[in-house]
């Protein structure tokens, strides 16, 4: 039986290729796997009934994951990268030797083409790696007929075996131009990279030719030579063809959120991948930017040779911090995995989105849970206040409301705090608190049945104090506790009382930490958005004969200052702002941007 989390994220599955990960309780990846449809494939796990071994590696999977492909080969590649990275228990049995295997031309005057278990350096060219011996030996056999190179011992005075059947290049009798094989080599570089189209045309035409002299067996074998071409190579995009370590990272953002990838390419494989969301206000190419120097900046993280961005992010700025190039590509290979992750980051954000809202929906009995911890009949609407400010400027706070569980942003609140002008978590608390039930009672509207603060034992005493000792309400008041990664995980009612706990499985615990998220969200948004009005206003007030209307005038009219730098002078007055202003607006504008 799949737990409610796992058939929630089942029903959001894409039918789309790709590789899944099997997860157990720790997190840790127990199985890898491939699929033409991962909707299909994933769900068969859970939905059909299974024994021995695919029955006991069902009943350890707690949660899993997947990575969406552009075919059928790159998810099958992939599976092979993390099973080679992962090793997953349930996978061992697809080890072969030490590695897996490539296909191998070898460097020396007469080279052959073989398969081996590790790349070496050694010279040679290698190829893969395949999900397993069959594969790999199935190209080799198909190379070793259409592009021959050596396939004996070397000189021996008369042709060999396979030199009769055109399947070697004759080493064996005769002194091979080095030019014939590096001809073949590229040949073959070109098959396995994707480019079937003049093996295709030439396989059909000897086929043809060899129906019409009625050799049925050689047009079968050649028939048999193009299936495979057709059912099993295909350029696979996730792989890059040189070795550079390279990182990929792209994005997508929708309803305020930022979903970013990050694809690990090294030894030209797709060796990890990372992902992040998180809500955002600014322009999403600065929060990138910004998010992509503080990822390489965290402790241990490893550089990659070259970086690969979006469009729009600034690119020197990143390649000055971290020391590396960093570029945007245009087409080709690089252009293909800027789109694949930028398809992960959509679908992944997507899923999110689908899941908060399959959470709105079970979040009924939710408050109930809420309530019976803390001792409440009933919870109906809850109210939960947040502050936020910067070296103790702007403060400002914020409440959001939840009805039966769903939030209504109809009345969520902002507050600039009026009587702090100093970082003072008590004062603000209460101020914000005595403002917002003095006017509900005021209007006589409806009250919460519940409040929370997102703090502390300071904040719950300071909206008590307000509540029961200057309104004389009984409104029950709560803080959110939270734990070392800052995310609630206890209910304060009275300082110094044991905290109140949910079962962390539980929808009520799943409510508390959405409630915070929003609030949380709710307040730095405010935050921002007033920081940034500030910061621009006081860059124009900094400038003679530019007051509070002609600064709201420019700001309204242009909405950022390189817009209004980029205004002509003659633009600048049609707003009623004299020439000598609108020059001096100009000048000290150019000039701040420029020194930035």
């Amino acid at each position: 039986m799949a737990s409610q989390h796992i058939e929630q994220k089942l029903a959001l599955l894409p039918d789309l290729p790709g590789s899944y990960q099997m997860k157990d309780a720790d997190g840790k990846i127990i199985y890898v796997g491939k699929a033409k449809s991962l909707k299909n494939r994933v769900r068969s796990y859970f939905k059909s009934e299974h024994s021995g071994k695919t029955a006991q590696l069902v009943s350890n999977i707690a949660d899993f994951d997947y990575i969406v492909t552009s075919s059928e080969k790159e998810s099958l590649l992939l599976e092979v990268t993390l099973i080679h990275k992962y090793q997953p228990y349930y996978n061992i049995r697809l080890k072969q030797g030490t590695g897996y295997p490539y296909i191998k031309i070898t460097n020396e005057r007469d080279p052959q083409i073989e398969l081996a278990n590790e790349v070496e350096e050694d010279g040679a060219h290698y190829f893969g790696p395949y999900p397993n011996v069959y594969a790999a030996q199935e190209t080799l056999h198909f190379l070793q007929k259409v592009y021959p190179l050596r396939r004996c011992h070397g000189y021996q005075g008369r042709p060999c075996l396979y030199a009769n059947m055109g399947q070697c290049l004759g080493a064996c009798y005769r002194e091979v131009p080095v030019s014939d094989y590096q001809t073949q080599i590229r040949h073959i570089q070109a098959f396995l990279d994707g480019d079937t189209k003049k093996v295709t045309a030439r396989l059909r035409k000897q086929m043809e030719a060899a129906a019409a002299e009625l050799a049925f067996e050689r047009a079968a074998d050649l028939r048999d030579q193009l299936h495979f071409i057709q059912t099993t190579v295909e350029k696979q995009k996730i792989i890059s063809q040189d070795g550079t370590p390279r990182d990929v990272i792209n994005f997508y953002m929708d309803r305020g959120w930022l979903s970013v990838q990050v694809f690990f390419i090294r030894q030209a494989r797709l060796m990890k991948r990372e992902k992040r969301l998180f809500a955002v206000v600014s322009d999403p190419d600065e929060e990138l930017t910004s998010f992509i120097i503080q990822f390489y900046q965290r402790k241990n993280a490893v550089l990659p040779k070259e970086l690969l961005v979006p469009k729009g992010v600034d690119q020197e700025a990143i390649a000055q911090v971290l020391g590396i190039p960093v570029r945007t590509p245009q087409r080709g290979e690089k252009k293909q995995l800027m789109l694949l992750a930028e398809k992960n980051a959509r679908i992944a954000l997507e899923e999110k989105f689908h899941l908060m809202e399959m959470n709105e929906q079970k979040t009924s009995g939710a408050m109930q849970e809420i309530a019976d911890a803390l001792g409440i009949p009933s919870i109906h609407r809850i109210e939960a206040f947040d502050h936020s400010h910067t070296h103790g400027e702007e403060m400002v706070s914020a409440m959001v409301v939840f009805e039966d569980g769903l939030p209504n942003k109809k009345l969520y609140r902002k507050y600039k705090t009026r009587t702090v002008d100093h970082p003072d978590e008590r004062a603000e608390t209460m101020e914000v608190i005595r403002r917002r039930y003095s006017r509900l009672l005021k209007e006589h509207e409806r009250l919460p049945d519940l409040i929370l603060m997102d703090g502390g034992e300071i904040q719950l005493n300071a909206a008590k104090e307000v509540i029961e000792d200057e309104l004389g309400l009984t409104i029950p008041v709560a803080a959110m506790v939270k734990n070392k990664h800052h995310r609630t995980a206890d209910l304060l009612r009275e300082e110094g009382e044991p905290h109140v706990q949910l079962d962390h499985k539980s929808q009520g615990f799943f409510l508390l930490q959405r409630i915070q998220d929003e609030v949380h969200r709710f307040v730095i948004t405010f935050h921002r958005q007033l920081r940034s009005k500030s910061s621009l206003g006081s860059k124009l007030d900094a400038i003679a004969g530019v007051g509070p209307k002609t600064r709201q005038k420019l700001l309204t009219h242009y909405g950022s200052l390189p817009k209004i730098a980029a205004a002509s002078v003659t633009d600048l007055q049609s707003l009623g702002i004299s020439e000598k202003v609108a020059q001096s607006i100009k000048i000290s504008l150019q000039a701040r941007l420029a020194d930035n």
